[in-house]
């Protein structure tokens, strides 16, 4: 119970830190006293137009990614699965390129048609791997291929249109500096949902992770589970890619940080998740603002800074506990 605690308290003090933080003409007090409907008309839009959302969208995107890393690496058995390895982000940045060829400048079709690329992805990938049972190899591989189609067509849209590549660009750097309340109210009522489901279903993985073999044993339709996890993982993912562009390791680093304080039934890793992964995610976004203050770094450019690090921690260690010598 002290680490659920504890999670909720750096959630709160990170939330906190965010909404009073940045780097626009506004003091922690102005914040607070627009809060309580005391500001003035530009606080009002710099608190509730611009820094609310803000706040709300690292919040949603960092339970979201969190919770579907948790899920694939728990479903796929691999330690280093996360919505990247099946493709759901750069499937999310190939709609994107779509959008902006026949919706330009239109956020909020952006974020629909980066949240339907990333459904048509997993289910793409659903379908490849279909024959062989939905496998765990298979699932990743399949997830391997589709994501390499994906940047080749990227490529091409690129090389016939090349006004899409600024628009691609924002995108693929990530961050939370062009959120607005449409982008939000359309992604959280996904993100909510996904959230609920996993948590209620989360009995089946404690189940599976026996093996496929043991689970059926027990009466686990192993097959079903595999691939409604497998969707519940990729919208979260989406709705958060709609938010936030590719935020990469997120969905690596705070799964494999909660198991090792964890190791317990998988609700309870669901939950710590949820709340590590705002925190962490509203604590980057934070520092991205004040890091460089007046200007301001892509929340992804941080992100990238530190998984990339953890990613060979994690390789190396795994080395060592395999006891791997030269």
């Amino acid at each position: 119970m002290r680490r659920y605690v504890t999670a909720g308290i750096v959630l709160i003090l990170a939330a906190a830190a965010a909404l009073l933080c940045g780097n626009s003409a506004i003091g922690a007090g102005d914040v607070l006293r627009t809060l309580a409907g005391n500001g003035t008309r530009a606080q009002q839009v710099i608190v509730f137009q611009v820094r609310l959302p803000r706040v709300a969208a690292a919040l949603l995107s960092g339970a979201a990614l969190s919770v579907s890393g948790y899920l694939l690496q728990n479903n796929l058995n691999n330690a280093v699965a996360s919505p990247g390895l099946l493709g759901i982000n750069n499937g999310a940045g190939l709609f994107v390129l779509i959008s902006a060829l026949v919706f330009p400048y239109q956020a909020g079709m952006k974020c629909v048609i980066a949240f339907a690329g990333a459904l048509a992805v997993t289910l793409l990938v659903s379908l490849l791997s279909s024959g062989t049972g939905l496998s765990k190899t298979s699932v990743i591989l399949s997830g391997v291929a589709v994501s390499a189609v994906c940047v080749a067509a990227a490529d091409v849209i690129i090389s016939v249109r090349p006004e899409t590549v600024a628009d691609k660009t924002a995108f693929q750097l990530g961050g939370f500096g062009d959120v607005s309340l449409t982008t939000v109210s359309i992604a959280a009522p996904v993100i909510v949902t996904m959230l609920a489901l996993a948590f209620v279903l989360a009995g089946g993985m404690d189940l599976m992770a026996l093996g496929d073999e043991v689970a059926q044993g027990l009466g686990v339709r192993v097959r079903m589970y595999r691939l409604i996890y497998l969707l519940c993982a990729s919208l979260l993912a989406g709705a958060a890619v709609s938010m936030s562009g590719m935020i990469g390791f997120v969905g690596l680093m705070v799964p494999n940080l909660v198991r090792m304080v964890h190791h317990g039934k998988s609700r309870g890793g669901i939950a710590l998740c949820m709340m590590v992964g705002s925190a962490f995610l509203l604590l980057c976004d934070t520092l991205a603002r004040v890091i460089v203050f007046p200007y301001e770094l892509p929340c992804g450019l941080l992100l990238s800074a530190l998984g990339a690090p953890f990613l060979i921690w994690m390789l190396v260690r795994k080395r060592k506990r395999l006891g791997v010598n030269d």
